[in-house]
Formats: C-alpha cells, structure tokens, sequence
C-alpha cells in the first residue's frame, strides 16, 4: 500500500482528482466484469501472518528493521509498528496435502526468523496481542520506518482532527487516549486469502461473513490490551478505535468507521468496492499515471491502482481484493478475521476449517444469508469477540420449520459446522489425513473448551495466585506462551499455569 508516497501533504485539487481517478477504476471494474476479462477458477489461496518480536523477558522489543535484516528474506516485512514483522507464504493450490505443506512452510519459515532475531536478544511470538504492550510502547516513536506508515498516520489524525480514545469494557476496563495510530500495530492477524471468480465473489464473501463470528468464537486469542484484561478478542474494538478517523459527534451522527462489519450482504464485488468510493473520503490520495479506461479501448488489463490504495484504507474484517498477475486480473476474498497463534498447527486447523465451511456454505442451494439476517450475523460477530469459546451464537435451524436458534458456540461447530466444513474440503479435494487431523483440533478444542485466550487469561490468573504482581503474572503468561508457541503442539494441550 502506498509504494509512491509524497512527504508534502496533499492539497483539495489532489483529493478531486483522486476522487476522479476512482470513478474511472471503478468504471474500469464494471467493464472488466462485463466483459468477463478475469483470471479461470484455479483454487488458489495465500496465507499472511503478522508477528510479534519479543525479548527472553517477555517484553516487546522494537528491532523489526534489524531483525528484517538478519533474516534477509523477501517473505518477511516491516508492519505498522517497530516490534511487528509480516510473513507472506506463496499462494498455493486447494488439494491434497495442502495444508501439510503450508504448516511445514509457516514453521519452518519462523523457526528461521526465530533464531535470526535470537541474535538480537528478540524473538517471534505469533498471538493476537502481546499481554506486555504497554501505552507507553505504541507511541509515534515506535512506528516503523517507513514513509508510508508515517502519512498514513498523518492523514487518519487530520481526518480525525484530535487525539484518539480507546475505551474498551470487558472484564475490566480500558480508557486512555492515543496521539497516534500505533495502537494498532498491537493487532496482530493471519489473513486467508482465496482466489474466486467475478460469479463466485458474492457466495463466498456472504459465507465468509456469516461465519466471521464462528472463527472468532473458535480462535480468539487477544484477551489483554495495555495489562487489562478486556474482551476475549479484543483485535477488533482496539484497531476500530485505534483507525476512527471520526470525532464524537460523527460518530453520533451515524458516519461509518473505516473499520467495519458491513451492513449487507452483497450481489456482486462490485459492490464493495462502490460502497468504498460512496462512504470513505481519501486518506492517500496518491494518484498514478495510468487511464484505466484508455487501457481498456487499447485492449490492456488497467491495474486500478487508486482503487486497490483506497481499499487498503478500508478495513473490512472480510475484504474484496483486485488483483493483476502477467496481465491477467483476479479477485480474491480475503479474510482478516483471525488472531495470529497460538501455534502453527492451530493457525492451519483455522484455515482448513474455513476454506472448507466457506466452500460448503457457498455451494448451499438454500444459503445461510438468505436464511439468517446480516445483523445477525455481526451480532455474532460482536458476541464473539466479547465472549471467545463460551459465546453463544445466533443460526439458523435445519430442517423445514427455518427460524433461528440462539446455541452454544461449541455446539453449533460440533454439530453442524464441522461436517459441512468436512464436505467442502472434500469438494476441494483435500487428502482425508489433511482433513481429519486438522478439523480433529478443532473438535479438540471446542470439546475442551480450550483457545488461546482462555489459556491466557487462565493462566495470568493462576500467576497472580502464586503471588506475582500484574506486570509480573503478564510477562511470565507471555514467556510461558512463547515456549509452548515454539514447542508447536496446538493450544489446547496446553497445561495452564506459568511452570
């Protein structure tokens, strides 16, 4: 995102062409459909994990671009803050032993980077938010270095016009304010993606939203914002709050958050992108020399360049992607749902069991979106985050009578969801060790009633009974997390306490 950045700021004649060049991609789309100029179906899904660097102590450490240094590998990047890395896995086909092959990679690939920050006195934790981030540690100082993240910065707090507040109420409470945008770095996500056609996109977003509470619920491991314990996964109340480019009183007017839910299911991708240039004024509006229609007279495939930019500045929790490979475009879901963690094995249980629930709901004759409503579905969504592995979620019964249901999270996966989740990696030709072996952690985990942020927070618990104070039972948690991470069996295996 960003890759041309100015450092002069940006005028009213620069957001007017801008506002311009977007009605002209987004022409440039709708041509692109109609004229059905996409990428085949060729079943190809990527992964992207946002990691944490961390010391023997437990306690962040701000070295990603030294560390980036010592691993020297393209597949890792900066992110927004100084003690975040990003590793990006090559996009691999659905089939056989996929999902194998991706955990022999992930683990592999931070092994790797694990030993090379080791020489820095830092290491990798993959989790959802590192318990020992202080406010103190997500100033402006520890944005990475980087011109893009600085004038993103800029540009939300001058959209915003005032310090951000965080206030967040779970089983405790969190209220402080923030002079800049760090406090999202602390988000740390595994990002799904998986390649569709124009014909599949609606099917397969709809599905993916109707489950984004389910994953959460199964996955959640964010249970601790600056030393509070708040909500179970607490990722998506801090990056809404820690992006709000709205003041009190828009918010009381009812402007939508750049970070969002969604307020409808969709018919085609068209229509995100659309609602993107309706709702969401420029942050960057950094406009490239192409005409995408001009192009498209010429016969070319345009890059849409400020389109993808402004979609990367409207964070959707399930977001349409445009992209171009040797000429060709594609679409792609992708699926910023889930925290990073615990281990690798659990990341790509998660994986496996939503790329096989979302090809099962999205090939449903009578979908799960024309049964249940979209406010049901982030309700859930809400749910979810407040409550992890103990949320109960609303869904719609089988059989003929319809209507919903309010069951236990854990119920409603062991019961219905994870069969059709078995169907689907079946219909995407998954090997049945694959599949069994993966979606078995998963019926593990809701049977035990066990993620990664039960195991947190029950662990800090039982560290302050032994008598450390908060700082203390926060660090021994994370140092106590980072050496079961590293030891790969999945979360809920894992013995509680910090021995």
């Amino acid at each position: 995102m960003g890759e041309k950045v100015v450092a002069d700021g940006f005028g009213p004649s620069d957001r007017q062409q801008y506002r311009r060049k977007l009605q002209q991609c987004l022409a440039g789309l709708a041509r692109l459909l109609a004229e059905k100029r996409f990428d085949r179906p060729r079943n190809l899904m990527g992964v992207e994990i946002e990691l944490n660097l961390a010391g023997a102590d437990g306690l962040p450490r701000m070295l990603n671009g030294p560390v980036l240094e010592k691993i020297a590998s393209p597949d890792f990047q900066t992110e927004l803050g100084m003690f975040n890395l990003e590793v990006n896995i090559a996009p691999h086909q659905l089939g056989g032993r996929v999902f194998d092959r991706l955990a022999e990679e992930i683990g592999t690939g931070i092994g790797y980077a694990d030993r090379k920050a080791g020489e820095l006195d830092a290491g990798v934790v993959m989790i959802g938010i590192l318990p020992t981030l202080t406010q103190d540690d997500l100033v402006y100082e520890n944005l990475s270095a980087a011109d893009r993240y600085a004038l993103l910065n800029d540009q939300i707090l001058a959209a915003r016009g005032e310090d951000f507040t965080l206030d967040i109420h779970g089983v405790e409470r969190l209220l402080c304010t923030s002079e800049s945008i760090v406090p999202e770095a602390a988000c740390t996500s595994v990002q799904l993606h998986l390649q569709v056609t124009p014909d599949r996109f609606a099917a397969v977003w709809n599905a993916a939203q109707a489950v984004s509470g389910v994953q959460i619920a199964l996955g959640a491991n964010a249970p601790f914002v600056f030393g509070r314990e708040v909500w179970r996964e607490s990722r998506p109340p801090l990056f809404q709050q820690a992006t709000d480019t709205r003041p009190p009183e828009l918010q009381a007017q009812g402007v939508r958050p750049r970070t969002w839910f969604g307020e409808r299911w969709v018919d085609s991708v068209y229509d995100l992108f659309e609602e993107n240039l309706r709702y969401f004024p420029a942050l960057l509006p950094i406009c490239d020399e192409e005409d995408p229609l001009l192009v498209l007279d010429g016969g070319g495939v345009p890059r849409l360049q400020e389109l993808v930019l402004h979609n990367g500045t409207v964070y959707r929790w399930n977001r349409p992607v445009y992209g171009w490979v040797d000429g060709v475009p594609h679409l792609r879901v992708e699926n910023r749902v889930l925290p990073a963690g615990p281990t690798v094995t659990d990341v790509i249980a998660n994986a496996a069991f939503y790329y096989g629930l979302v090809r099962s709901l999205a090939d449903e004759p009578r979908p799960v979106w024309k049964r249940m409503t979209f406010e049901d579905a982030e309700a859930n969504f809400d749910t979810a985050c407040r409550h992890g592995i103990e949320a109960e979620l609303r869904w719609p019964r089988s059989g003929r009578g319809g209507g919903i249901a309010t069951l236990p999270a854990v119920r409603l996966v062991l019961d219905e969801l994870l069969p059709l989740a078995a169907a689907g990696l079946d219909a995407w030709h998954i090997e049945p060790a694959d599949r069994d072996f993966y979606l078995g952690v998963i019926e593990q985990r809701c049977l035990r009633r066990v993620n990664g942020a039960s195991w947190q927070a029950d662990t800090f618990h039982r560290a302050l009974e032994s008598g450390l104070d908060r700082e203390a039972a926060l660090a021994a948690t994370t140092r106590r997390y980072r050496t079961l991470m590293h030891a790969g069996e999945p979360v809920h295996t894992w013995p509680v306490g910090i021995d």
